[in-house]
């Protein structure tokens, strides 16, 4: 394993200002500084929400070069307050292991936060630093979530596996008709209806459901119930009490039973954040998914992150892959 750079606190400040026109947009304060290999640092990412930053490591650090990041990360940006996160290369690894050993509930430097309100392109979200390894926001589908907002005016929309339902506000703002969000955590639905009230948005308990998301597709198409806008942001791994989902294996079936409930002419927005997965694959794991639903499809955009603060190593796509099929 390469020890860090002994430039680090050099590296950290220029990559924090190769962000310029996010540092000086007032509208958003939640962004990505540090991103990896492409930003000199590998396997080591760092999310700016105003003045908190957290830290994840993809890699093994001893506790003496741990402190050296985070003392250079202090140096480098000044951060009120700063988080470590230390993610395993598989979340199913994350039963297993302590998950204080992974995410403290404490600050590394600086103050405690309990939460803040952080802002994406004037929309409010709430961040909780110490609530895990994922803190309220994925910070990647910001662009993703622009496109979304112009898109929805007067349509209906499903939002899988809504995590905080980021998706569910953006598309409230831009005009939906209804915006249902569906994931298996009541905990983060709960966030999600906070951050639709951050908003001044009214929040109906029935758009904001609890459990299993293909349970849910099959009992909203026995219905007959159909949405223009379908998002399918699934996480790359999980487990729920009857079933185990892999993206790289089985966003074919996803992709299947979400297209049985997009409506003529809607639109699926399938989404997938899996290095290891090329886009090429994953186009064709969508295109196998409306096949088995019969359902056909013309591709209409592809998205992606921000390359501004996403930037990704020569000749390497990003994990995240956004495909919008408009479907008949």
């Amino acid at each position: 394993m390469a020890a860090l750079p002994s430039s680090l606190v050099d590296l950290l400040r220029a990559s924090r200002e190769r962000r310029g026109p996010l540092l000086s947009d007032a509208r958003t304060t939640a962004f990505r500084v540090l991103n990896g290999e492409a930003d000199g640092v590998p396997e080591v990412t760092a999310d700016a929400f105003g003045g908190l930053y957290v830290i994840s490591l993809y890699r093994d650090l001893t506790p003496a070069e741990e402190a050296t990041l985070l003392d250079a990360a202090v140096a480098a940006w000044a951060p009120r307050s700063l988080y470590l996160k230390r993610r395993p290369r598989e979340a199913r690894v994350l039963a297993n292991v302590a998950k204080e050993a992974l995410a403290p509930e404490t600050a590394a430097r600086g103050e405690p936060v309990e939460s803040l309100t952080a802002l994406e392109n004037g929309l409010s979200f709430l961040i909780r630093p110490g609530q895990g390894l994922s803190v309220g926001l994925y910070l990647d589908m910001r662009d993703t979530r622009v496109w979304l907002k112009d898109e929805v005016r007067g349509r209906t929309v499903l939002n899988l596996f809504a995590y905080t339902c980021a998706f569910g506000v953006v598309a409230t703002a831009g005009g939906a008709k209804r915006a249902l969000n569906i994931d298996a955590s009541r905990r983060v639905l709960d966030w999600g209806e906070e951050n639709a009230r951050l908003n001044g948005q009214s929040v109906d308990r029935y758009d904001y459901v609890a459990g299993d998301v293909f349970d849910w597709l099959k009992r909203l198409a026995k219905k007959g119930e159909a949405f223009d806008v379908v998002v399918a942001d699934p996480p790359s791994f999980s487990t729920t009490r009857t079933a185990r989902f892999s993206a790289a294996r089985d966003y074919a079936k996803l992709a299947e039973a979400a297209a049985r409930v997009v409506a003529p002419g809607g639109r699926l927005v399938a989404c997938c954040n899996h290095a290891g997965l090329p886009s090429r694959r994953f186009e064709a794991m969508v295109a196998e998914g409306l096949a088995l639903a019969g359902r056909q499809g013309r591709a209409v955009r592809s998205l992606g992150p921000s390359p501004l603060d996403f930037p990704s190593p020569p000749g390497q796509e990003p994990a995240l892959k956004v495909h919008v099929v408009e479907l008949r």
